[in-house]
């Protein structure tokens, strides 16, 4: 299964908290985004998956990956109030926040949602997917950390593991099995 995270946004480059925002890609992140192509050439895949947002879309688009399907349990992390700001503003009012352990709290316009139910999502894609890794490559196309909670999860780790998995804008990764267990092959990889 391979995982592609999106190219930069003005906030993705900014550290900004980005969930349900749909913002474009900056044209570094189309750069991103086109340098994927080379990585992806000549693979055959049997699932295209992407994330509804506009960022994920381009970015598969960009990558060369016709036929995706948006997939609505790949959007990003709904950050509730603390949507587009970092977390260095969160720590001013409320220090020691992390959001793998405590989640965001409701905001006007977002919900928030918690580690768990970001685990949810990620579990519901997985579950989607499974079939298809038996008839060849599976592509995921969404965000840094509901890509990371995906990770953890399909390592058979619980959704705050993804903590673990640092991943950055316009890269490729890779989960593959050893010996029959789910196992991280190819991390961040740009070409």
């Amino acid at each position: 299964m391979l995982l592609a995270r999106h190219g930069e946004t003005e906030w993705s480059r900014a550290g900004r908290h980005t969930g349900r925002t749909d913002l474009p890609l900056t044209p570094a992140g189309e750069a991103q985004a086109e340098s994927l192509a080379p990585l992806l050439a000549g693979r055959t895949f049997g699932l295209v998956l992407t994330s509804p947002l506009a960022r994920a879309r381009r970015t598969a688009g960009l990558a060369g990956l016709a036929g995706a399907v948006e997939e609505p349990d790949l959007r990003e992390w709904d950050y509730g109030g603390y949507e587009g700001i970092t977390t260095a503003d969160v720590h001013r009012t409320r220090p020691g926040w992390d959001l793998w352990t405590d989640g965001v709290p409701p905001g006007r316009e977002f919900p928030g949602e918690s580690p768990q139910q970001v685990g949810e999502r990620a579990d519901r894609v997985l579950s989607r997917v499974a079939g298809a890794l038996d008839e060849g490559d599976v592509m995921l196309v969404a965000h840094g950390h509901l890509l990371r909670v995906l990770t953890a999860r399909r390592l058979g780790l619980p959704p705050t593991a993804g903590r673990l998995f640092r991943l950055e804008t316009g890269t490729l990764s890779r989960l593959s099995l050893e010996h029959g267990s789910p196992v991280v092959a190819e991390w961040n990889t740009r070409p």
